[in-house]
């Protein structure tokens, strides 16, 4: 295993730590108050972003203000509804449905960018929300808000990958990363004043373990795309279920049952099918994205995007 793999295993590690300090906070604190802190501490990030010839104010520039205002309304959203997921669904079932962001992500694809996909991909999301239906089982089980705001994250982040495909080749790294952060800071700062609350001790320590380990996570991200290719540094995010499920055994008596199980399976084949035909694909065409940037304030490098005409067997 090379430097850049153990590095984005570490990195996972710290987002899925993140996630679990969320739910720690038990709903005490109002979601957008939360999303907005964890933002704030996202800044720390900017540094390790920023290339010698940048100014912090490239956050702002860009050559598509509407793909960056998207970006940015995309990083708010999925941002909170991350928050609200965590804080009331166990978090194999959260992360079940926000890993469907690949799959959205080829949807999206041909809908708006007009990209040939093939069997494989469409086979990968048919899995994929086989697998959902398999974890959920409605129709057997209550679904509520949680679920619904997990689908949500997973959508949202997904918006936030296919503007970043458009706007990658013109805008500056700071700006694709800093508009999510500008995003969440303004759009739900605005939204927690009403909940606004000061917060006691315990819940100062959870609200720093979520945005400094989401921010180390980041950090980490970005050192092992510097020593590895996209290609070995995403599959490695499923890790991030290995550590759901230990979590929710050890730390919130949440024992996953078997059907769970299986789903989670299903769709960490789907999305690993994904991966395996945007390798191959990426290796015929000679190019690979090496950024890591993500959406939504949640933890996943943007699946790489090739030109929409390039065709798929």
């Amino acid at each position: 295993m090379n430097n850049g793999v153990l590095l984005a295993f570490l990195s996972y590690s710290a987002f899925a730590l993140s996630d679990a300090s969320v739910k720690l906070l038990e709903g005490t604190l109002d979601p957008f108050q939360v999303a907005f802190t964890g933002a704030l501490l996202g800044l720390a990030v900017l540094p390790f972003i920023r290339r010698p010839e940048d100014r912090y104010g490239d956050v702002f520039a860009t050559s598509r203000r509407d793909l960056w205002l998207l970006r940015a309304g995309a990083a708010m959203v999925g941002t909170v509804c991350s928050v609200i997921a965590f804080t009331t669904l166990p978090m194999p079932e959260a992360f079940v449905l926000i890993f469907l962001m690949p799959l959205f992500v080829t949807i999206l694809s041909v809908l708006f960018l007009k990209e040939q996909v093939g069997p494989w991909r469409w086979t990968a999301v048919v899995l994929g929300f086989l697998g959902v239906l398999v974890v959920l089982r409605p129709g057997f089980r209550d679904l509520h808000g949680g679920h619904l705001a997990a689908f949500a994250c997973g959508l949202a982040s997904a918006a936030s990958v296919v503007a970043l495909r458009h706007a990658r080749v013109s805008d500056k790294p700071i700006s694709l990363f800093g508009s999510g952060l500008v995003g969440s800071l303004v759009g739900n700062g605005i939204l927690m004043l009403p909940g606004l609350v000061l917060p006691d001790g315990r819940q100062i320590i959870f609200l720093l373990g979520y945005g400094l380990l989401a921010a180390l996570g980041q950090m980490l991200l970005i050192l092992a795309a510097q020593r590895a290719p996209a290609s070995q540094i995403a599959p490695p995010q499923y890790s991030q279920m290995v550590w759901a499920v230990a979590l929710s055994y050890l730390l919130f008596d949440q024992p996953v049952d078997v059907a769970t199980f299986i789903g989670i399976a299903i769709i960490i084949g789907a999305g690993l099918l994904t991966w395996a035909r945007e390798r191959i694909r990426f290796t015929r065409m000679g190019t690979m994205w090496r950024g890591p940037f993500r959406a939504g304030g949640y933890s996943r490098p943007p699946a790489a995007s090739p030109p929409p005409s390039y065709p798929e067997s």
